[in-house]
Parts: structure tokens; sequence; C-alpha cells
């Protein structure tokens, strides 16, 4: 799936309910921890983290975006990478480096990690395929062909990644509406979907799970900005969200996981904030705001031929200039902060007994400086036709 960087965003003044603002009790509430990585272009910094899975050993891999020349060319030497940090969150190395030969990216995107054998599965957009890497990182096979890109859209290529109980894998491809089903080989079985609004039906599956209990898919249906459950044989349960910026709306809705009490938690990327709805779609509870500059005004996403930061950068915790990717592992929520170079950690609280303080209050981190961050990186991104990453 590719971030489009030039569409244009509005947002109804401050309506994005954070989890603080609900008056009543909660069985569920998310809590900031911690970043892992930050915005940049040298060796563990991250620009549009698009994917992120965490491993049995507790590290985070994270898929680094696609690197660009000034004037738009394909650098296969800035990002293009799986960047993996250690669980107190140290950059310790990555996995595959830019390029279009085997084992290399042209953009990486979701990710996730085979249960069974320990394989990493990541999409590769612009390869229109799925790389295979061992446990150690060595390139095992790519398999998978997917949609190009549509007119009228702004992303395509493979998208969500999960694996059932049985070892098969399914990976969406977000252009052609569908989710595929494979052997771990790379074998395509079948699909499900088609191109449409009724249920059964997508536009633009992103983010993708099964339920551990039920066995139940969940997809982010992004473009339709509403959630898809579907049996285990494909066939359409139920559907929840339409569009806005309210509690239980969406506003293309990506990343998506879902525990083992069959809570449902949706990045709501152009809302900036991440919803959690129950197992038959009530919505929970909710975190996060868009980033802000000093005067409070809400920080667009960048355009197409500008850096791939929000200008200025609001690394206030809570903050997001859009969520995308998402991981749910050890009672830990894993969010891509996508134009702000980060992704921020999260507790999910069960037992209510935790009210969540609004994100402003975690820290006391004013912008006063982050202007002058977002320009130097802004001149780094002019200069990046030098700027060679070591892997």
């Amino acid at each position: 799936m590719r971030l489009v960087k030039n569409l244009s965003i509005a947002f109804v003044g401050a309506g994005f309910l954070v989890a603080a603002a609900a008056a009543q009790a909660m069985a569920l509430s998310l809590q900031y921890e911690r970043d892992i990585g930050s915005p940049g272009f040298g060796p563990g910094q991250l620009f549009v983290p698009q994917g992120i899975t965490v491993d049995s050993q507790g590290n985070t891999l994270v898929s680094n975006g696609r690197g660009l020349n000034a004037d738009g060319s394909f650098n296969p030497e800035i990002g293009n990478k799986v960047e993996v940090y250690n669980p107190q969150g140290t950059y310790i190395g990555a996995i595959g480096k830019g390029g279009k030969g085997p084992g290399e990216f042209d953009e990486p995107s979701a990710l996730e990690i085979d249960p069974q054998t320990g394989n990493l599965y990541v999409g590769d957009v612009y390869n229109n395929r799925v790389n295979v890497y061992d446990p150690q990182g060595n390139f095992i096979n790519s398999f998978g062909e997917f949609g190009g890109l549509k007119e009228g859209r702004a992303f395509f290529g493979p998208s969500g990644v999960t694996f059932d109980k049985d070892g098969y894998v399914y990976i969406g491809d977000f252009s052609g509406d569908k989710i595929n089903k494979y052997t771990k080989d790379g074998e395509l079985i079948g699909s499900i979907g088609t191109t449409g609004t009724e249920p059964g039906q997508f536009q633009g599956p992103a983010g993708l799970r099964i339920s551990p209990v039920s066995g139940n898919f969940y997809v982010s249906d992004q473009f339709n900005n509403r959630v898809q459950v579907l049996d285990p044989q494909g066939n359409p349960l139920f559907t929840f969200g339409t569009q806005g910026t309210g509690p239980g709306e969406f506003n293309q809705p990506i990343g998506l996981e879902v525990d083992e009490e069959e809570n449902i938690y949706v990045a709501d990327s152009i809302n900036s904030r991440v919803q959690v709805f129950d197992k038959n779609g009530k919505f929970l509870t909710s975190f996060g705001e868009p980033a802000r500059n000093a005067s409070g005004e809400i920080v667009p996403a960048p355009a197409l031929n500008e850096p791939p930061f929000g200008s200025p950068l609001d690394l206030r915790p809570g903050k997001f200039n859009w969520t995308g990717g998402t991981s749910l592992k050890n009672g830990k929520l894993y969010v891509g902060d996508f134009f702000q170079g980060r992704v921020q950690v999260l507790n999910v609280v069960k037992d209510g007994a935790t009210k969540v303080p609004e994100p402003a209050s975690l820290l006391g981190l004013g912008l006063l400086g982050i202007g002058a961050t977002a320009t130097t990186l802004r001149k780094n991104w002019q200069q990046k036709t030098a700027l060679s990453l070591k892997e």
C-alpha cells in the first residue's frame, strides 16, 4: 500500500475524541508509553512507517519508506528496508535493502511473522510482490502479483498480511479489492471479495486480521470508511463505521488489530487517532489527535513533492500526522505515526481503573524548536541524492 501525500485534508475543528474525554468508566483504555524511532533518513530513523510487527524476542520490525531523489526518481539507498529495534527501542539493524533484485525493496509495506516458522513476509509495492525472509533475515523467496494503481486512488499493491491456524497466509490486494489466500510457499489457493460497497465487497482492503477466538476475518475497508467482519469461509457477517470524525466514524481506516477478546483496534488514518470497538462493533474508546503548530492549527500531510514529514513536527505523546500500520503484542499497541517518522507504543488497559490523560498532559513538550527540526529535515531531503545508509 502506498500513502498519498498530496491529498487535501479537511478536519472539523477539534472534534477528535481522546480517551480522557470520555465521562463514563471504560472497560478498556489506551495509555502512551514511549516512541520507537525518530524522523529522518539516517540509520534507525523513519519516514512513512507503513508496516509494524513484533517478533518472539520482543524486537520491533518497521517497514521504512520509499526513498526518492529530489527530481522524484527512485533512490534505493534511502529507506526501502525493514528497520529492527530491540525491546528497549534501540536500533540494531535492518532486513533487506532498496532495489529491484531478489530480496530487495521498492517500498516495503505491510509485514507479519509466520507464527509457525518465524519467517517474515513483507509487501514490496513497486516490485509488485511479497518478499519472505527467515528468522535471521536471510532472503528465501518472493511471490504474488497485485493490482496496480487504480484511477482515482492513491494507494496500491499488497496490503495487510495475516495467518490462519492452518498456516495459510492471507494478503490484501489493495487495488484488486480482494484478499488472496496462499500456501506458505506462495501458491495461490483462492481469494475473498470483489470491488464494491456491498457486504463482502471492498474498496481498498487495508488492515487484515484473523480472530484468535472465532477465526473470523476483520478487514479495514479503507475507501468505504468501514470495518468488515467475515466468517472463516469469507462470508460477510456485519460491517460498522461510516465516514466522519465522530466516535465510531472513520476517514480512511488502515491498520487493524484484534485481541483475545475480539476487541478491534483501528488506525483511523486521516483522523490521526486509534479507535477501539468490542466484538460487535460497539465503540469503546479512542486515543490520539492531530499534530498542531504553535498557533493550534492542524498540521497538514505533506504534498507529493515535499519531504515526507509534517511541518512543523509535533512530537508530543498522542499527537499524530495520520495513523497507519499497527501491531498488537503482549498488551501493547504499536501505531505508526506516518508523517512524523516514529512508532508510538500504547499500553492497553482493560480493568477500567486507570483513566487515560489527554496526550498533551503526558509530557510537557512544547512546539518550540520543532519547526527548526522540520526545516533541517527538508534540507536533508533536497540533498538526499548523496545520502547512503548502511544496512
